[in-house]
């Protein structure tokens, strides 16, 4: 089986207003969701084959958070410049290239395209993924990643403040 688990970055700051957006850095809030989330993923027993992430600094901490709580070597996480603001198709040709390497993939990115990526794979109303919210999907093992639309299984959908739904 392959796994997908969309991982929305934590909580930043917007302590400094002249700062720019792609610098900020997580907030308090965030610095706790963060290692919470990676964590109870750990605990889970779920530990990622490759961890891909925007190259913003809330994601890359976030990022190295996921690292740390599942056991993934955090010099090993692949940044990619266009999960910062990619399209969707983006996103979806990246999945397509990472899955003939993996079966168990983090993509840690941005709202609100992680949001729109989570409801076309899973065909499902998410609404809306909080910060270091976390969609887990399930693909059959096949030759290739499908895109369609509602290919994917929803295994579940995790965010700190209130569990999961």
């Amino acid at each position: 089986m392959k796994r997908l688990f969309i991982i929305r970055h934590a909580k930043s700051s917007w302590s400094e207003p002249g700062r720019d957006d792609f610098d900020r850095p997580l907030g308090k809030r965030g610095k706790k969701d963060g290692p919470e989330m990676a964590k109870r993923l750990g605990d889970a027993g779920i530990h990622p084959d490759l961890i891909v992430a925007s190259p913003a600094k809330r994601a890359k901490k976030t990022a190295q958070f996921m690292a740390d709580g599942t056991g993934y070597d955090p010099e090993a996480i692949r940044y990619d410049d266009d999960l910062y603001l990619g399209t969707i198709s983006y996103h979806l040709q990246l999945l397509a290239t990472l899955f003939i390497q993996v079966d168990t993939l983090f993509l840690v990115g941005h709202n609100d395209t992680l949001t729109r990526l989570a409801e076309h794979l899973s065909g499902k109303n998410i609404g809306n993924v909080p910060t270091c919210g976390i969609v887990a999907l399930e693909y059959a093992d096949e030759p290739g990643f499908t895109a369609t639309a509602g290919t994917g299984r929803l295994l579940f959908f995790w965010f700190p403040k209130d569990g999961e739904k």
